[in-house]
């Protein structure tokens, strides 16, 4: 009888803590004003068109005009690029979609906000909905490159016009942002292909004198060597992915050790420190190979005697820290600056791999080096472990 008369207490205590939940999520929202949910609603929706505007005009342009719709709460909308209708969204499709650019002359000429009537929207059809319109112009860099065309049943009102320019300014502003991303993508690809254009020839002169040094000696070794050439040579120029995973940047550093330990024999020795919680960190395709050819090139190749090369990557918290430090000649810590800006000197890579760390992850990312003639050159950096539209590919 007891267990009974828990249980129903239990339940009962369940009940009111329900009843009490409902009743304060509807207090809530009762004190929510229509402006208020007005105003969650115009960010929501603007927040999904967004998505899809960043892709730009044609790639996301279907499932923007939805939303545009939508925000303005119009029968139609368009979106035209001046030749051809590159979405339409609402009714009278049938009747109006092929003609949306032409709807667009006005706004196109010179970039102003134009009001059509049932003149210009000539419609066969009684039933048609769509008899005015208003196109606004979408720019990038002061230059219309689209148009957004809301279509109504009545004459539109002033406000309705005000608020097509406004939306019309907020899709300018994404289709910015979208060639601003490509924009990106080209420079961090022609970036790319200057550093392969810059240390390509030097390492791969030297190597191929290595290969060749023992095809007869020791034919064995020189067919390993070229197997790692190879896969060095495909990893170095290959064509997919801005961002790879330090594991894959430091096996192709290691391939490129193996090369030069062929031709520089015990006078190279190397070091490497490798926490195994960094190795899936993505990082800028060829930020390290660089770094350790300029500590090769221009820090041990003018030493006499053996040289040393440390490569440490740790786990720092939220970043990984990674270094790579030789005991050969150093430089001018003031050279070593201009170097960086790109001034003097071609110190393979360095002012290069800077830029690139610096635009993905911020000026505080960018190489930090520390030397001195006759103390060798030790250079840092410090990559997030995170970052928003960093992925290895």
């Amino acid at each position: 009888m007891e267990t009974v008369l828990a249980v129903l207490v239990g339940v009962l205590i369940v009940v009111a803590g329900a009843v009490l939940l409902a009743w304060f999520v509807r207090s809530r929202l009762v004190l929510a004003s229509q402006d208020d949910v007005a105003a969650y609603r115009v960010l929501h929706v603007s927040s999904l068109a967004t998505a899809e505007l960043r892709s730009g005009l044609d790639a996301g342009a279907d499932k923007a005009a939805r939303h545009l719709r939508a925000l303005l709460g119009t029968p139609a909308v368009a979106l035209t690029d001046g030749t051809t209708t590159v979405a339409w969204d609402g009714t009278g499709a049938g009747q109006h979609a092929a003609q949306v650019a032409t709807h667009a002359q006005g706004t196109f000429r010179d970039g102003s906000t134009v009001v059509l009537g049932p003149a210009a929207l000539v419609c066969g059809d009684p039933t048609c909905l769509v008899r005015h319109a208003v196109s606004a112009a979408l720019t990038t860099e002061d230059h219309v490159v689209g148009a957004l065309t809301a279509y109504t049943t009545a004459r539109p009102s002033a406000r309705l016009v005000r608020a097509v320019e406004e939306v019309a300014f907020f899709v300018s502003g994404q289709l910015e942002l979208a060639e601003l991303d490509r924009s990106r993508a080209k420079l961090a690809e022609a970036e790319i292909r200057a550093l392969r254009a810059q240390i390509s020839p030097h390492f791969i002169y030297n190597a191929l004198g290595a290969i060749a040094s023992y095809v007869r000696t020791d034919p064995e070794h020189a067919r390993e060597l070229l197997l790692e050439f190879a896969d060095f040579t495909r990893y170095s120029f290959r064509r997919h992915g801005e961002f790879t995973t330090l594991a894959e940047e430091l096996r192709s550093i290691e391939r490129y050790l193996t090369l030069e330990r062929a031709r520089f024999g015990d006078r190279l020795e190397v070091t490497l420190r490798v926490s195994p919680e960094v190795l899936p960190v993505a990082v800028p395709f060829l930020c390290l190979q660089p770094l350790v050819e300029n500590a090769i090139r221009h820090g041990l190749e003018g030493k006499k005697g053996r040289g040393h090369i440390v490569i440490v990557a740790e786990d720092a918290g939220n970043e990984a820290s990674i270094s790579i430090e030789d005991d050969g000649v150093g430089m001018d810590p003031e050279r070593a600056l201009q170097t960086l800006l790109g001034q003097v000197g071609d110190h393979l890579g360095l002012g290069n791999v800077d830029e690139r760390l610096r635009s993905v992850f911020g000026d505080e990312h960018g190489l930090v080096v520390e030397t001195a003639p006759g103390a060798g050159m030790k250079v840092s950096l410090r990559v997030p472990k995170y970052a928003p539209g960093v992925h290895a590919s």
